[in-house]
């Protein structure tokens, strides 16, 4: 939500090494978030919900949702819980190596000066993962001493600090919450087996930047860990890793370089749990203990700026290695079987775009090449007590080529008004998760698939806004999805089925499966306007998408987690110098939990207020109310009719 505006303060700027812009991206669907929205928001992927359409795969945050299901889509075509959107922070991809979700813990508000959401595939220089758009985070800036820091108490015995502080080159990041949680399950549906979605988080980041020589130099080191509740006795998850990035450039007459190198480790740790009936009690179900990941990449740019506009010619890669251990088949004294899966995934590209400028037009077109491989799969069982194998598979080696593209055009119509057009054709790869990690959910069963292929995106979109007192925007767009992937039916329990076991009555056995395509059409538009100390801004977002898979029981129908139609309303009012009030209104219609659109979840509508009180120049105390009106936000639902609802009310 909007909070006070940004005291004005002297600043020596630390700033990572980049070039800049091309300038084409005004021919795309838009949006800039401000630390005036990032600063305010708990957390960044709340900041983010404030544009329509974009989500985690269910409406759960961040507070209470698994890391399995975090992932970032940017459009209600066809949410994954790997996420169909790419997302960087100075240029660095952020999406884990094993599971393509983020760990949104190690990512504070605090920490970042700008998000700017690109909706609609992503070539160019941004390659494989940007399917729906591309959230592209800036770090935020320092100077010598404590630049920022912010202490709050909130409901629940939730506590939470953040600080960056640093010197004239070095910018440090700390951040740590731990919060008890809150029941998912509430009510009458409620059992002895049911428990708080307790947290505790902390993460922390160094980045140095300077110049060696004629060249902008910058390094950044981070670390996160988590470790959260499920909301159900014996379930628990611990996601923790690292990263480390080395960024070059230089800018020299009218062109300059850019090389940038990175790596980033993640663990993962999932137990789960099978629920008895009356939800009395729980028994183990798996015990994925870890889940050692590894990423890295590189990618180098070349710039160059003539009097007709800009160009750039590239080439990146990203390489991921990693793999599951776990228990399963628990027969009442214990786990009796063990499985190791996983495998390795690449993607590598060259790339160039070029735009081309006049004073009112402007114009540009990008096209890649990307090399993609899914190498050395493996899935191992043994039984626990013997150690004979029971499963043995050597996944064969898959790979392809995929061309992608993206060009748009705009037009100055007058002096505050536009008008643009833009198509687009995007890839996403499987992540290792989908190919090799299956996982449970309560009494929910979802198997890998190693034979998936990548999703490809295909769009055409229409914009137009204008300026002024009012700023406003609008954008009709048509997708197409092909060959996505979702957690597909396969039967619902009580059975045995191979490979998986028991599924028991209330439960449901899925697989990951590539399911024909998805067709989808939508408008999304926003307007702000401002009468002098009051500023509203209003968004909205509605699409139709449906599954095309004719012979399949989804065919026609909505993808699961996939609303129709979402908006969102910030106002804020500044009554004096020392007072600001805000609030935060944020509404969509019903969605679907499950893919054969059974599982009906409601619509939602929820409230959230602030208001700051400026103490001094330096210095602002602040309360905020998440769900004012404690609103019954049904995010999930289970076979035999059990709701999971977001959290209550949240005085801050």
């Amino acid at each position: 939500m909007n909070g006070p505006p940004p005291v004005e303060v002297q600043v020596l700027v630390v700033q990572a090494p980049r070039l800049p812009p091309l300038g084409g991206e005004a021919v795309f669907d838009t949006q800039q978030l401000g630390p005036e929205v990032l600063g305010q928001s708990v957390r960044l992927d709340g900041a983010l919900k404030t544009v329509p359409g974009v989500s985690l795969f269910r409406r759960t945050g961040s507070d209470g949702a698994n890391p399995t299901i975090q992932g970032l889509s940017l459009r209600a075509i066809a949410p994954s819980g790997a996420g169909r959107a790419l997302v960087t922070l100075d240029g660095v991809p952020q999406n884990d190596p094993f599971g393509g979700w983020v760990i949104w813990s190690g990512l504070p508000g605090q920490a970042i000066a700008s998000a700017t959401l690109v909706r609609g595939a992503g070539a160019g220089p941004y390659g494989a993962g940007a399917l729906t758009g591309v959230v592209a985070l800036e770090s935020a800036k320092g100077r010598p001493g404590l630049s920022e820091w912010d202490l709050s108490l909130a409901s629940r015995q939730d506590a939470r600090w953040a600080a960056r502080l640093g010197t004239e080159q070095l910018v440090l990041n700390l951040n740590g919450e731990r919060s008890a949680g809150y029941v998912p399950v509430r009510g009458r549906q409620a059992g002895a087996a049911d428990r708080p979605t307790d947290l505790e988080t902390l993460s922390g980041s160094a980045v140095w930047t300077g110049t060696v020589g004629e060249i902008d130099s910058a390094v950044r080191v981070g670390a996160y860990h988590e470790a959260r509740g499920a909301g159900l006795a014996g379930a628990k998850s611990i996601a923790e890793g690292g990263d480390l990035s080395l960024t070059l450039a230089r800018q020299a007459g009218e062109g300059g370089w850019r090389a940038q190198t990175w790596l980033r480790s993640s663990e993962l740790g999932n137990r789960s749990v099978a629920v008895a009936a009356g939800r009395k009690t729980t028994t183990p179900a798996n015990d994925q203990y870890a889940t050692p990941a590894l990423g890295y990449g590189l990618s180098a740019a070349l710039q160059g700026r003539p009097a007709w506009g800009a160009w750039e010619v590239g080439a990146d890669g990203r390489w991921a290695t990693g793999e599951v251990q776990e228990r399963f088949r628990y027969l009442g004294a214990g786990f009796t079987r063990g499985r190791i899966a996983g495998g390795s995934t690449s993607v590598a590209g060259l790339y160039a775009e070029a735009v081309w400028q006049q004073p009112d037009w402007v114009a540009t077109l990008g096209v890649r090449a990307d090399v993609w491989r899914q190498t050395h799969g493996h899935r191992r069982e043994r039984d626990l007590a013997t150690g004979l194998p029971t499963l043995n598979l050597a996944i064969p080696a898959t790979s392809g080529v995929t061309p992608t593209a993206r060009f748009g055009v705009r037009h100055d119509v007058g002096e505050q008004s536009w008008m643009r057009a833009a198509a687009y054709v995007g890839f996403r790869p499987p992540t290792l998760n989908e190919l090799y990690r299956p996982f449970r959910v309560g009494n929910d069963v979802t198997e890998a698939n190693s034979a998936l292929v990548p999703e490809t995106l295909y769009g055409v979109e229409l914009g137009m806004g204008g300026g002024g007192d009012t700023a406003w925007s609008a954008t009709l767009f048509v997708n197409r999805l092909e060959d996505p992937i979702a957690n597909v039916t396969i039967a619902v329990g009580p059975g045995t089925f191979p490979v998986v076991g028991v599924i028991p009555a209330g439960g449901t056995y899925r697989q990951r499966q590539n399911i024909g395509q998805i067709n989808a059409f939508g408008l999304e538009a926003d307007a702000r306007h401002a009468w002098g100390d009051f500023d509203l801004t209003g968004r909205i977002a509605a699409t139709r998408s449906r599954v095309e898979a004719p012979g399949s029981p989804l065919n026609r129908k909505r993808p699961a987690q996939a609303p129709a139609f979402s908006a969102t309303a910030q106002a804020s009012w500044r009554p004096t110098d020392h007072l600001t009030l805000a609030a935060d209104l944020r509404g969509e219609s019903a969605r679907y939990e499950d893919d054969l659109n059974t599982r009906k979840l409601g619509s939602s509508l929820t409230l959230d207020a602030r208001a700051d009180w400026v103490l001094s120049p330096a210095a602002t105390l602040y309360l905020a109310v998440e769900n004012l009106a404690d609103a019954r936000v049904v995010v999930c639902a289970t076979a035999d009719g059990v709701e999971s609802l977001a959290a209550q009310r949240t005085i801050r």
